[in-house]
């Protein structure tokens, strides 16, 4: 079952059909039994047409959040681009360490959704996206779901030095979420398959993937640290760290197509601009 909000609200999707939610989104994101009234909250309504909606990024009210260094290509990418100001071993500590790296991301109005435009920040000279598995977080820290997210970042700025990590993150269109959400109370099989390719005057110039078995920190685990002594009244997003990184080549230009899917949600498509 899939969640979409649309510029005329909420549609659920099931079987292949899809159905208006009288519900807002922030009404829905702190229900924790969201999955059971997901089931029986389109029967009896009028059917919509899936391939009409106008489909906007599935937030509401909620922060977005990030987890860092959770896949060991990460780390590498990171030791690699802060190596020369020494703090390549800081990395390599938050891997193997009990504690996760996490971090603030954006807030609502920073979040654009599926074919929206994400930002490369304009005192950056090495940009790329970061593909991945985003949790969908209840009030009380559950998991309700899963979506697509794509974690743009600036690696040189974050290399430079790391405490300049939410400069290097955290900017206007640095975050994209979409395009739905995939209810289920059930963890994703770690043989799920995260995909990224990258687009340049209809040219694929980079295309990686990886599954959730390379990712060493466990979801709840991640969910229950970002929990720890803190407050989220309307629920929150968690983007769960990225096991592809494009090589030190590489960086986004203006007009980019990054196209992110994840088996089972569906594809994330962004331009940058």
């Amino acid at each position: 079952m899939k969640l979409y909000l649309t510029k005329s609200g909420c549609v659920v999707e099931k079987d292949l059909n899809f159905y208006p939610i009288s519900d807002s989104w922030d009404q829905l994101a702190v229900r924790e039994d969201l999955e059971h009234y997901l089931n029986t909250a389109g029967n009896g309504g009028k059917r919509m047409d899936g391939d009409a909606l106008a489909l906007i990024a599935p937030i509401g009210t909620q922060e977005v959040w990030a987890a860092g260094v959770t896949y060991l290509r990460s780390r590498a990418a990171r030791m690699e681009e802060a190596k020369s100001t020494g703090g390549g071993d800081f990395y390599d500590r938050v891997y193997n360490a009990e504690r996760p790296e996490l971090f603030f991301k954006a807030t609502p109005n920073r979040v654009v959704g599926h074919q929206g435009k994400v930002a490369i920040r304009k005192d950056a000279k090495w940009s790329v996206p970061e593909p991945e598995l985003t949790l969908m977080i209840s009030p009380g820290g559950k998991i309700l779901g899963y979506t697509i997210g794509n974690d743009m970042s600036s690696r040189d700025i974050e290399g430079e030095n790391p405490l300049y990590l939410p400069q290097a993150k955290v900017y206007h269109r640095s975050s994209a979420l979409g395009p739905c959400v995939l209810i289920s109370s059930d963890p994703l099989p770690s043989s799920t398959k995260i995909q990224i390719d990258i687009l340049r005057s209809s040219q694929n110039v980079f295309s990686d993937s990886t599954t959730l078995a390379s990712m060493k920190r466990n979801p709840v685990e991640l969910v229950e640290y970002l929990y720890r002594d803190n407050n989220f009244p309307s629920g929150a997003f968690l983007l769960t760290g990225t096991g592809i990184v494009p090589p030190d080549s590489f960086t986004l230009n203006p007009g980019d197509e990054i196209r992110i899917t994840i088996g089972g949600i569906g594809t994330l498509t962004n331009f940058v601009g």
